[in-house]
């Protein structure tokens, strides 16, 4: 079977290993870009449009499982989405996560019988796969691979309640936010805004270490960088792009939706 590929690692012995196996397992493939960071994986992506994705889970920047996450917001709707496989160093709990959700990964260094089975799958895989189909279990497997779990309690300690208060700093002071009048958490670099109707803070929690202590009925991630309360939407409307768009009561400005969480309004 004829197909192209896209390689991302940011060790280049590594990437030249990947690709010298692959040229022997699969020798119909043609690899069109050999990239270093998340950045240019996603630009070499969305601009050459290879059907198999290889990408190292740890990158510079942007990881593997971020990059193809904006790969996926900006695929084209009517193209098949790439088969993704992820390359990573030894990690009990990123294999489980891969193997619960059938996506194909290769463990660091490569192996030939390994990649022979991963060839197969991802053969079989392009064979059958449609856009539509192909979108929306893409979707689904990033979505349950990017969300943060909380880390199980050690055994005989109480569960932890979800997090209902914010300590953010404004100048020298402390100040304590109730999270029931949080509209919006949206990522600032190493800090997250806390949007309030007419205040904003900042707090020095990445937000991905926020998301497990939050309560998941009431606090909802509508983009890769944004969770927004959920009794605070006050209406979602799709613009001239098809994107949605959400309005926050006490906030002027508009909140996109991501692709990979517009299910959450399916019904619209």
């Amino acid at each position: 079977m004829n197909a192209r590929a896209l390689i991302a690692e940011d060790e280049a012995l590594l990437a030249q290993a990947l690709r010298a196996e692959l040229a022997a397992a699969w020798p119909q493939l043609e690899v069109v870009a050999e990239v270093g960071d998340g950045q240019a994986a996603v630009a070499q992506a969305l601009a050459l449009q290879p059907e198999v994705l290889f990408f190292d889970i740890r990158m510079p920047g942007l990881g593997g499982l971020e990059a193809a996450a904006d790969i996926a917001e900006a695929w084209p709707a009517d193209r098949p989405f790439p088969a993704l496989v992820f390359v990573t160093a030894y990690d009990q709990y990123a294999l489980q996560a891969f193997e619960a959700q059938a996506v194909d990964y290769l463990l660091k260094p490569v192996q030939s019988h390994r990649l022979a089975r991963t060839v197969a799958r991802v053969q079989q895989r392009l064979a059958q796969r449609s856009p539509a189909q192909g979108m929306d279990a893409v979707l689904g497997q990033l979505r349950a691979l990017l969300d943060p779990k909380p880390q199980p309690a050690l055994p005989g300690a109480p569960a932890q309640a979800p997090l209902r208060v914010l300590q953010v700093g404004v100048g020298t002071q402390i100040r304590m936010v109730p999270l029931d009048q949080v509209v919006c958490l949206e990522a600032a670099d190493k800090y997250v805004r806390v949007l309030t109707p007419g205040h904003e803070y900042l707090l020095r929690t990445p937000l991905r270490e926020l998301l497990p202590q939050l309560d998941a009925a009431q606090f909802w991630q509508v983009h890769r960088g944004t969770v927004v309360r959920a009794d605070a939407i006050e209406s979602a409307q799709r613009d001239a792009a098809g994107r949605l768009q959400l309005r926050l009561r006490g906030r002027s400005e508009p909140f996109g939706v991501s692709r990979l969480y517009a299910h959450l309004f399916r019904a619209m």
